[in-house]
């Protein structure tokens, strides 16, 4: 005897399978500067579609080394161009799939509002504080930027003995907020993450005082075959990710 099943079940069986066909994880590596901004737009993207997006961050030197070295990442969100440029000339990147997504703002912050005001050279090279916190200069853009500006104001050598590095921009942003530095240069979109608000006291630096803090996304080889990651670069370049970007503080190109 056959059991007759309504047409209705059949078809909902083989919507639940081809969605579960179509949904993929995909392995994004992003700048410790884009957590917060990217984190949002994840939700969003995920709200929408059947993919899942898993995230890790560090500084894009380090990010850099991990992609070489065989980390299986799909698409990377680095906070300088020179990595993805490097990745697709060794093969590691998709040609033409790079984007800048975003520019950066390098900013002087304190947690406390009375810390930063007046002239800001005059507050460094007082040295009323014990420690400056930077990125690293030589694995993250940000704290390239910071060296660059204080070179270019004349206190690189003389703050040497008050400078501490973090690994990335979100350690050295860590070291202020918890005020075991009482300043520091960071990403202006840390300072305008919605868990800051933009409180305490701040001084964006000019943008001449530094190299270009333009950023690139790239899709990785190991990553061309999947939709959801294709899906996911494309939805970074529409309106909705455009609007979250310019909220955190970011320019766009």
């Amino acid at each position: 005897m056959f059991l007759r099943v309504p047409t209705f079940v059949f078809m909902f069986i083989f919507f639940v399978c081809v969605t579960t066909a179509a949904a993929e994880e995909v392995r994004v590596a992003v700048a410790a500067n884009f957590l917060g901004t990217l984190k949002e737009i994840i939700t969003h993207f995920q709200a929408n579609t059947s993919h899942t997006i898993l995230v890790s961050s560090g500084s894009s030197g380090k990010l850099y080394a991990q992609i070489k070295n065989g980390a299986p990442f799909d698409a990377f969100f680095s906070a300088d161009a020179e990595r993805p440029q490097l990745l697709e000339k060794e093969g590691l990147a998709v040609k033409g799939s790079r984007f800048v997504y975003s520019v950066g703002r390098l900013t002087l912050w304190s947690p406390d509002s009375n810390v930063i005001q007046g002239e800001v050279p005059h507050i460094l090279s007082e040295g009323h504080f014990d420690y400056l916190a930077i990125a690293n200069p030589k694995t993250a853009p940000y704290g390239r930027a910071a060296e660059q500006t204080l070179k270019k104001m004349g206190l690189w050598e003389s703050l040497q003995g008050r400078i501490v590095q973090g690994e990335n921009i979100g350690q050295a942003f860590q070291f202020v907020y918890s005020k075991n530095a009482q300043l520091g240069f960071v990403a202006l979109s840390q300072v305008l993450d919605p868990k800051i608000n933009g409180s305490g006291s701040r001084w964006d630096v000019p943008i001449s005082f530094h190299h270009s803090l333009a950023h690139e996304a790239v899709l990785l080889v190991t990553g061309q075959n999947h939709a959801g990651a294709r899906a996911f670069l494309d939805f970074v370049k529409g309106d909705k990710s455009v609007a979250i970007i310019k909220q955190f503080g970011y320019e766009l190109p």
